[in-house]
């Protein structure tokens, strides 16, 4: 298998903040629903999403908010916040174009079904519903992207509504290890492929740095790769 070194911008690990933008890139997307169907996600992503609701029991109580965006749209939309709410509570909860997740397919904001709902700033609050679904996020792919502890990385700021897909068992290893993407990105970096994997979960996870525009893998096992939208490729594997 020929991996090309300009594919580091795809994959469900993309790692998309203000200094990894994001590059356009063809996806796969789903319409969430008839009733909710001007809202888009990548197909994997919501197939794992209502698996999860449906765990929880979720029915109406949870809702989409917002999920797949154009370029074009993430640049209305954040036009739109400055001239409502003014510069400073638009960068703080509204992304650039180009550096916002929404862009991926891979995002999605939830709120709780309530009669008035902040579609800037849905209410997903740590109890009830809500906060079962954010317990058991992590075992179907999903992470609570940005958190109070964490703004200082990622430089957004609490958004208790925003969930990113990333997979299984990347998911669970960063709630284990109370990372953010931008520091599991970083970690992964130290399982260089192919003698030196992080085990975890029965997945073996390598980190294949792009330094050549081509590169060769013989892999004969069921693998996925996801590049890191910075430097590299992440390999994961079922352990034999």
């Amino acid at each position: 298998m020929k991996i090309k070194k300009e594919d580091y911008n795809k994959g469900y690990l993309i790692l998309i903040n203000q200094t990894h933008p994001y590059k356009e890139t063809p996806i796969n997307l789903t319409k969430y629903s008839k009733t909710f169907s001007n809202i888009d996600l990548e197909t994997e992503a919501l197939h794992y999403l209502k698996k999860l609701l449906k765990k929880i029991k979720a029915k109406e109580e949870i809702i989409p908010i917002s999920g797949y965006r154009t370029e074009e749209e993430q640049r209305k939309l954040f036009n739109h916040s400055l001239h409502e709410n003014g510069e400073v509570y638009t960068r703080k909860f509204v992304a650039f174009p180009n550096t916002s997740e929404h862009q991926t397919g891979l995002a999605i904001d939830l709120g709780k079904n309530m009669p008035n709902i902040d579609f800037i700033c849905p209410s997903f609050p740590h109890d009830g519903i809500c906060e079962k679904f954010r317990k058991l996020a992590s075992d179907y792919g999903f992470i609570e992207r940005y958190t109070e502890e964490k703004k200082d990385i990622t430089k957004i700021s609490k958004e208790e509504w925003h969930f990113r897909y990333i997979s299984y068992p990347h998911s669970k290893i960063i709630q284990d290890l109370q990372f953010c993407l931008e520091e599991y990105i970083e970690y992964l970096k130290q399982f260089t492929y192919p003698f030196n994997p992080l085990k975890k979960y029965g997945f073996k996870i390598f980190f294949l740095p792009a330094h050549e525009e081509e590169i060769e893998l013989e892999i004969t096992q069921e693998f996925q790769i996801s590049g890191n939208n910075e430097d590299g490729f992440i390999i994961t594997m079922k352990e034999e």
